[in-house]
């Protein structure tokens, strides 16, 4: 694992890569509020053995990358887009496989709609549908909202209480899935991550976040071959938006977590792994995908 900054007229995005420069990129994109640091070393690490040379980064107002001030978002989701396509110019990447989670996979499809020229293929990882037609979301659960809602209000200055508000939202994401919560596991990683933000706090300026507009509804547009892995009891983003994404892309796959949440959860990162690993060597060229 090597850190690399990626600078794209003023702004400053931290990169980290796993693997081998000359097999398949693959760029993954964490959620909103999140940092790289919300992909398990474990999961890279797993990828990268599989031939993939992967790399993780943080979005503006996380993490290491350039930071504004508290309440300002002076950035649109088509920025945050556009952001994955100069961290692969910065890499002398001409195409790679993205695979989002959560807004990163809404990232993923604007990406892929915006530069189609750049995206091999897209894995979405409990991602939601950037709205169709007929489509009926279920919504998030209300104890998951209500938790979120309390962001406004705490003390981010002050440690202990911004990490056990991390820790608590870990623990509603897992929500019904039958899967352990290792909490110090959990607590470790939140740590880690306040301590090596350079503004913690800038990370709910993502709440603010508008745009995209002219991306809105065209999900079916998307020719970038489809992975979308959804677990079935996702509290945050229902399982609906899993199927009804495979649903919207003319050959998309659907893997179902079942009893999964909205969780990248170490029981589930072999069948993550296999899954993503199948899809990207089927859409790459014999000899890698640069």
């Amino acid at each position: 694992m090597s850190e690399r900054i990626i600078e794209s007229g003023d702004i400053r995005l931290c990169t980290e890569h796993f693997g081998r420069e000359g097999d398949a990129p693959v760029l993954m994109l964490m959620g909103a509020a999140s940092s790289m640091l919300g992909w398990p070393d474990g999961l890279m690490e797993q990828l990268a053995r599989t031939g993939h040379f992967v790399i993780r980064y943080d979005h503006r107002d996380t993490g290491r990358s350039s930071h504004g001030v508290p309440g300002a978002t002076p950035y649109t989701l088509d920025d945050l887009a556009s952001d994955a396509i100069s961290v692969l110019d910065g890499y002398g990447i001409e195409r790679a496989h993205l695979v989002g989670m959560s807004l990163g996979g809404l990232l993923c499809q604007m990406a892929a709609l915006k530069y189609p020229e750049r995206v091999r293929s897209l894995t979405l990882i409990s991602a939601q549908i950037f709205s169709e037609p007929d489509f009926e979301d279920p919504g998030m659960d209300p104890a998951v909202l209500a938790h979120f809602q309390r962001a406004a209000t705490l003390n981010w200055s002050d440690e202990a209480e911004a990490i056990g508000f991390q820790v608590e939202l870990s623990r509603l994401c897992v929500g019904r899935a039958r899967r352990s919560f290792d909490e110090a596991r959990v607590r470790a990683r939140a740590v880690q991550d306040y301590r090596r933000a350079l503004a913690p706090q800038c990370a709910l300026n993502h709440a603010g976040l508008s745009g995209g507009l002219e991306w809105y509804g065209r999900t079916r547009e998307i020719e970038a071959p489809l992975l979308v892995i959804h677990g079935s009891v996702d509290p945050v983003i229902d399982h609906a938006h899993g199927v009804a994404l495979s649903r919207a892309v003319k050959g998309a796959r659907l893997v179902t977590l079942q009893d999964a949440g909205h969780d990248l959860h170490p029981d589930d990162w072999e069948t993550m792994t296999r899954a993503i690993t199948a899809h990207t060597s089927a859409a790459s060229p014999p000899h890698g995908a640069r």
